[in-house]
């Protein structure tokens, strides 16, 4: 492990957070941030969206480590800090949606390391969710899953969803795969996008957060996805959503006004998981846990409690699977 920058001016998360570089196996290069190191309670395992990087999740660590947890948080191949992928830095871009595992037993390697607090949690988000659900069901080393806004699918009409089939596979046949989504560019999305019509949160001053940390350090950010990411997440979430869930308790955020991910196929898979619960937040959007002030403390009081009650392998809080079923129903 070596140490890697991390920029605390713009996490604004606990104080003496800390930042290593890990190599995959595959020889790609990830970041991991660290804060609250010594925390009484256990370690969350933060998985990060598409877009997304160690730094905005200061926040996020700063509320855990008033409930005692050290929080974990990783760069994913081709963002961040991490390796880029292809000579277009802003592309996002992966060669195999499950290469991510990789990225995943790095972080695992670095908390072994660090010797970090037990029991190690879970929380992954949109793209994270993904990621952290494939791992789970593989066994990774955590008493509990928790996830915000998960994408166990991706939000599209009908009538795209077979276009984006067709055109994310067909431009790998074409040797275009590195091209962008159409609808997408290089540029990234919290620039580009007003604070009015965005699809992330409802709290102006935590969208003013995501633009003051992407204008002060632009290398942290991507824009769109390329074809071959679109491709790989299609098919990534495609075969999970024909596996079981994991045999681990499970709380999931999703709010009222989600837009981004696949709000069909999260309400099926928490109405089937044993121990699960499924949590929808009013007004909510893609970001439940960067929205209003209110909202943030309330939910990651609710994590905090689910963690707490997990730690001894028995979940705290959680409806009984027919409530799930009828709450998904209702939904």
């Amino acid at each position: 492990m070596k140490e890697a920058p991390l920029y605390s001016e713009i996490a604004k998360g606990p104080d003496e957070g800390a930042a290593w570089w890990m190599t995959s196996a595959d020889g790609v290069r990830v970041r991991v941030g660290l804060w609250n190191r010594t925390a009484p309670n256990g370690t969350v395992f933060l998985f990060p969206g598409r877009t997304e990087y160690v730094e905005k999740y200061g926040d996020a660590a700063a509320h855990f480590a008033g409930c005692g947890y050290a929080t974990l948080v990783i760069d994913w191949r081709g963002q961040g800090l991490a390796d880029r992928l292809q000579d277009d830095v802003m592309s996002g871009h992966v060669h195999h949606f499950t290469d991510y595992q990789m990225d995943v037993a790095a972080m695992v390697e670095a908390a072994h390391r660090l010797d970090l607090p037990r029991p190690w949690h879970l929380l992954g988000h949109s793209m994270g969710g993904c990621i952290g659900l494939r791992a789970a069901m593989q066994g990774l080393e955590v008493q509990s899953a928790a996830f915000s806004g998960p994408m166990w699918g991706i939000a599209l009409s009908d009538a795209l969803r077979p276009v984006a089939w067709s055109l994310s596979w067909s431009s790998r046949q074409l040797g275009m795969s590195h091209f962008y989504a159409p609808g997408t560019a290089r540029e990234s999305y919290v620039l580009t996008e007003s604070f009015e019509t965005n699809k992330l949160t409802n709290d102006r001053e935590m969208y003013q957060y995501m633009i003051n940390q992407a204008n002060a350090h632009p290398e942290l950010g991507i824009g769109g996805p390329s074809l071959r990411w679109l491709h790989e997440a299609l098919s990534e979430t495609r075969a999970l959503a024909r596996r079981p869930s994991p045999d681990l308790p499970c709380l999931t955020l999703l709010g009222s006004d989600e837009q981004i991910v696949d709000v069909a196929r999260v309400h099926e898979r928490m109405a089937h998981w044993p121990g699960g619960h499924l949590e929808i937040v009013p007004n909510g959007r893609h970001e439940t846990l960067m929205d209003s002030p209110e909202m943030r403390v309330r939910l990651f009081k609710q994590l905090c409690k689910f963690y707490l009650g997990s730690g001894d392998g028995n979940a705290s809080g959680p409806a009984p699977q027919a409530s799930v079923a009828r709450q998904a129903r209702k939904s």
